[in-house]
């Protein structure tokens, strides 16, 4: 370990202990950078972490996960027919840049989100929004088309973050790359792709959320977020002090953290992320279902947990996890690890096994291309299947990507499978990401379109009760679960590893971002 972390000292030469002269920066690692830092036109989470510190949402996610509390909206007010949303905002907020934060700002923002030539993939989490009104400077009245039970925690999303017109227009094709305005506690100063985001305090922030004790504005000048793509590199960095915060400890390495004597780690609670392979199926060697099943049965989740993830993580059997709201009971046991029956399954779709062990029909080989993002646990854990695919005389052909280019790699047609780790807050939020049609081509990769499917989201997003949500949830879990159109793999666990003389640590489970918005952070 010495020498790892003598090598890593000399590679993060400018990340060293820090100096009386650095002593107000707060200094983070992740492992992944983002294609850029404009939270409308991208699913990426590494993305979604960073936006959260420089910019706000209308109301703010509290600590259990599911309660929506008022923050750039002070208050609001619901129509008996859930369609009609009027918020009373802030008087008091303004941008990084100065500019007062008004009514109008919202509108924009929304307005962006959903026009077309945004391509806002999760422009949905907006709600079907018929109109948006501004009666006052600091009133809001959001019309839908027809009720969106989750609108208020999707409203806590990210993607739907306000955004200043000025600065979009000004900044152009550049915005989210060389500059971004925001109203949070954090403004956007510098970004060096694959290297370093540096944000400054934003002085006049004191609108914080009430589930932070400081209000604002933030104990520290600079935030540094340095990029650390390697496992070993991040792991001899935190420990070594290079670093005070970092929630992209390799999980592997967090029982060895755990013992540092310098660092204190903390599990991220409630917490929902599944990591997953997904199928495009509109691909010939995967558009059989059977194929699909015989790949989703074929594997040994618990091996995987316990040999690469070192037991940090639970095998995922389901794609939701049963903790989960809106879990369908009926989705357990669809998947059954089972190679004999995997072999039988591709024998019945006609693919036969060559010379060379791997099965193919029609002249091809069953030789999926499968995508991955080349940092963390996704090599290893491909590798790992990969092996498993090789029994039943599947040959994977896995690529990884760096993280600034995976998102528009796997945004593409030409490959059979893909993974990613994703997080959620409810069975309904994962549904919608995935099966709803209109997501295609991004976030539904699968290229699923199906009319019940589609019907039953739409009924599940309208409900007015709680059982008729869960019912029609619930049918398009069975449904796709049944198609075996994802290979849920395994429910990741989320930490926080932190320096000891950090107080006011506290992990978020908002889409990765333990983090969120640092308001309590101090030496």
């Amino acid at each position: 370990m010495r020498s790892i972390l003598t090598g890593v000292a000399a590679l993060l030469g400018a990340a060293g202990i820090a100096s009386a002269a650095e002593a107000q920066t707060l200094r983070v690692m992740k492992s992944l950078d983002a294609p850029h830092y404009d939270g409308q036109r991208t699913t990426w989470s590494p993305t979604s972490d960073i936006v959260n510190m420089f910019q706000d949402t209308l109301v703010a996610l509290d600590w259990d996960g599911k309660t929506a509390i008022p923050y750039l909206a002070k208050s609001w007010e619901i129509s008996e027919d859930g369609r009609t949303y009027t918020f009373k905002l802030r008087d008091d907020v303004t941008f990084c840049s100065g500019k007062k934060f008004t009514a109008a700002d919202v509108i924009y923002s929304f307005k962006r989100l959903k026009d077309p030539e945004t391509k806002a993939p999760y422009h949905w989490r907006a709600g079907d929004i018929k109109e948006l009104r501004a009666p006052d400077p600091y009133t809001v009245v959001y019309e839908l088309n027809e009720p969106y039970s989750e609108l208020l925690l999707q409203l806590t999303m990210y993607t739907n973050a306000i955004h200043n017109q000025e600065s979009v227009e000004t900044l152009g094709k550049d915005y989210g790359i060389k500059g971004i305005d925001g109203t949070g506690p954090w403004c956007f100063e510098s970004w060096q792709p694959r290297t370093e985001i540096l944000l400054k305090r934003h002085d006049a922030y004191k609108w914080g959320p009430s589930m932070y004790q400081n209000k604002g504005p933030v104990k520290f000048e600079k935030l540094s977020i340095k990029i650390v793509p390697e496992d070993a590199s991040r792991v001899a960095a935190i420990m070594g002090g290079q670093f005070d915060l970092s929630h992209q400890v390799p999980l592997q390495f967090i029982a060895q953290v755990k013992a540092a004597p310098n660092l204190t780690v903390q599990e991220a609670q409630p917490n929902f992320q599944l990591m997953y392979y997904g199928y495009k199926i509109t691909r010939p060697m995967v558009s059989d279902k059977r194929v699909r099943e015989a790949m989703n049965i074929a594997i040994n989740r618990a091996d995987i947990v316990k040999g690469v993830m070192l037991g940090n993580a639970d095998p995922a059997y389901t794609f939701v996890d049963p903790k989960a709201l809106d879990f369908a009971e009926k989705t357990k046991g669809v998947i059954k690890e089972d190679v004999e029956r995997a072999k039988q399954l591709l024998d019945e779709a006609g693919w036969k096994v060559g010379s060379d062990g791997i099965r193919e029909k029609d002249g091809m080989k069953l030789a999926p291309r499968v995508l991955f993002t080349q940092v963390s646990y996704f090599p290893r854990v491909s590798e790992a299947i990969q092996g498993y695919m090789r029994k039943i005389g599947v040959d994977w052909k896995i690529v990884g990507y760096d993280s600034t280019i995976a998102p528009a790699e796997m945004g593409k047609q030409d490959y059979e499978l893909w993974t990613v780790t994703v997080p959620y807050l409810s069975a309904g939020e994962l549904m919608n990401i995935y099966f709803n049609s209109k997501n295609i081509p991004t976030p539904n990769r699968m290229n699923w379109k199906d009319a019940e499917t589609d019907e039953w989201l739409s009924a599940g997003r309208g409900a007015l009760t709680d059982k008729e949500r869960a019912l029609n949830y619930a049918r398009v879990q069975e449904k796709v679960t049944n198609e075996h159109l994802l290979m849920p793999v395994m429910n990741v666990a989320m930490y926080t590893t932190s320096s000891k003389k950090m107080k006011g640590v506290r992990p978020h489970m908002l889409y990765q971002n333990t983090f969120y918005k640092g308001l309590d952070y101090s030496f």
